[in-house]
């Protein structure tokens, strides 16, 4: 199937309503931003659950469409909330599920689920391509976590490492049609970035990006160019502003054509008086507190959105 003209920004997204939210101790070695609550995994769920609701509220209000399914109790999913990871859906109704690391997230991978936004919520998918089988080579591409889409321009960007891999990366691009940006990036201890939605985010003409993190100067030149030559005006972040989730932001399309930007309040407020500046001119800025979740799963605003680009029969 050949690859359609796809826009960047969607107006849809698919949250995944937790039930037995908690820090999980399975992706615990490859996320340094988890595990820094200490609350008892019932006051986990329990907060989850608000800040859930709140931004699905807050989403809702600002004219982005949010399909709410719930999670099951049964197997235990701990970062079901993050569906990016296992799903994404695509304008000419191929919906890809992805390879995952920790054992305990194979399960959140939900057919039922795509089967509802066709039979209930009246999208179209046309084909289901399956990368799971790649777990068996110990191999992982861990959705829009392990790449940054660059959707309008066909650009799949990857930070490696031990959730993103080039095996299971190259056969997505093939089957989807996009070419690869796949870089090194780590922390400010020198370790591996688990994701690459944690450093960057692609939005229609602005992208934001801790390039700093970048470890060769190569590579890092072979991303800033590429995000110029596709037209994008970026931000850099510090590594402060990466580790309060600055750049897990993700740009949507309202129902009324405009474009809007959803972060968390930890990471809005981290950002300089300038940044915001830029960001505001782009799109509206909306942003939820979401500190438990942050601290718990290591994760943000945009790992709790799946955009839904199929289209609606």
């Amino acid at each position: 199937m050949t690859a359609c003209t796809e826009p960047q920004l969607a107006s849809a997204v698919l949250m995944i309503r937790p039930v037995r939210f908690e820090s999980n101790p399975l992706t615990a070695a490859s996320n340094r931003f988890q595990g820094r609550s200490r609350a008892s995994p019932e006051e986990q769920q329990g907060a989850a659950m608000r800040e859930f609701d709140a931004l699905v509220d807050l989403l809702r209000d600002n004219g982005v469409t949010v399909i709410v399914v719930d999670d099951t109790a049964e197997p235990h999913k701990p970062d079901s909330i993050f569906p990016n990871n296992w799903v994404s859906f695509h304008a000419d109704g191929r919906v890809v599920l992805y390879p995952m690391e920790a054992e305990n997230r194979r399960t959140e991978r939900r057919v039922d689920i795509v089967e509802k936004l066709d039979l209930q919520f009246g999208y179209t998918v046309r084909e289901i391509i399956d990368l799971s089988h790649h777990e068996q080579a110990g191999h992982y591409l861990e959705g829009t976590g392990s790449m940054v889409l660059d959707r309008a321009n066909r650009v799949a960007y990857a930070c490696l490492s031990s959730r993103t891999h080039l095996d299971a990366l190259g056969d997505f691009a093939q089957r989807m049609g996009y070419d690869v940006v796949a870089f090194d990036a780590v922390d400010r201890d020198g370790v591996a970035i688990y994701h690459t939605n944690v450093l960057m985010n692609v939005g229609e003409k602005l992208a934001v990006i801790c390039d700093e993190a970048i470890r060769r100067d190569d590579q890092r030149a072979a991303v800033m160019k590429r995000l110029r030559d596709t037209g994008h005006e970026t931000i850099s972040l510090t590594y402060d502003q990466l580790e309060s989730f600055a750049g897990n932001m993700l740009e949507l399309r309202t129902e009324d054509g405009e474009r809007l930007v959803a972060m968390s309040r930890q990471a809005i407020d981290s950002l300089t008086s300038r940044q915001r500046s830029v960001l505001e001119k782009n799109g509206k800025v909306i942003a939820a507190a979401i500190d438990t979740i942050e601290a718990s799963a290591g994760g943000s605003v945009r790992c709790m959105l799946a955009e839904i680009h199929l289209p609606q029969s």
